[in-house]
């Protein structure tokens, strides 16, 4: 048989049509798989994008109001619940782009309840603020200046130590808040807690307090809100020492007096025996 005869063999042609049917399924199927996987990450990136989504920011809550007043009794935080598009939301959520307030420029004083409301959101976004009204109380705001008073804890001092006057580089002090506040103002404290049996000046860096007739402390604001405190102890142990070097000089000077009062008595005695020997001898 020729090589024409060959090619022309019809098993021959039929294995060729096999194999080349084989192979052009396999490379179609495979192309189609990795078009459709394609397709479907795609899909599924586009699906993630336009999906909606919820999620909950907790904001700060801001207040607009005239300087001269004081407001009192709200939150300090807001819980805002944002819906929208998820690509929005989670930018939302982590930039936090936008604001949480409530605004007290025309309401006067006395208690009320507002609307707590937000801005900068973008408006593919829905919101809810939880809590969705906050009761608030407004005050005319009142200023004072008040002296500092210097408190000391307890303690115990070493022998021979006594503490001096406390002093602070901060004599007085601005103290503003709401009138009603103000007004029960007694003194501003700084509380030092003191160590026992100390013998060397005490310095403090001290939180100051406002407080009432009672002790109790107050919801007012103080300027400076901080003084340096200086407590002196007075005294040293050279008196101690001094009193130690006394003792042992008169010990010393005792023990001196005895022993001479000793040798005296000795050379009494020598003396006597010495007379009654030669008593004997005559």
């Amino acid at each position: 048989m020729n090589n024409w005869e060959f090619f022309n063999n019809k098993w021959f042609l039929r294995i060729t049509s096999l194999v080349l049917a084989l192979f052009l399924f396999f490379y179609v199927n495979n192309g189609s798989n990795g078009f459709l996987r394609q397709n479907t990450r795609q899909h599924d990136q586009t699906s993630a994008l336009m999906s909606n989504k919820t999620a909950v920011i907790q904001m700060p809550l801001d207040i607009t109001t005239d300087s001269n007043y004081v407001v009192s009794g709200y939150p300090k935080t807001v819980k805002v619940s944002v819906s929208g598009p998820s690509a929005l939301v989670t930018t939302t959520s982590n930039t936090q782009n936008f604001k949480a307030y409530i605004d007290l420029t025309n309401v006067g004083t006395g208690e009320h309840r507002v609307k707590v409301k937000t801005s900068g959101l973008n408006s593919e976004l829905h919101a809810t603020v939880k809590p969705k009204y906050v009761t608030i109380n407004i005050q005319p705001r009142k200023t004072i200046v008040k002296k500092i008073t210097v408190r000391l804890g307890s303690h115990s001092l070493s022998n021979n130590f006594k503490i001096g006057d406390p002093r602070t580089d901060v004599d007085h002090v601005r103290v503003s808040g709401s009138r009603e506040e103000v007004d029960k103002v007694d003194r501003v404290v700084a509380f030092v807690a003191m160590p026992n049996k100390a013998t060397e000046d005490i310095h403090r860096l001290v939180t100051l307090q406002a407080v009432d007739k009672n002790g109790q402390t107050l919801n007012v604001v103080i300027e400076p809100n901080t003084t340096n405190v200086t407590i002196p102890i007075q005294g040293n142990n050279s008196d101690a020492e001094n009193s130690s070097s006394d003792s042992e000089s008169e010990q010393s000077s005792s023990n001196g007096s005895h022993s001479s009062r000793e040798s005296s008595s000795e050379n009494s005695s020598s003396s006597n025996s010495t007379q009654v020997s030669s008593n004997n001898n005559d």
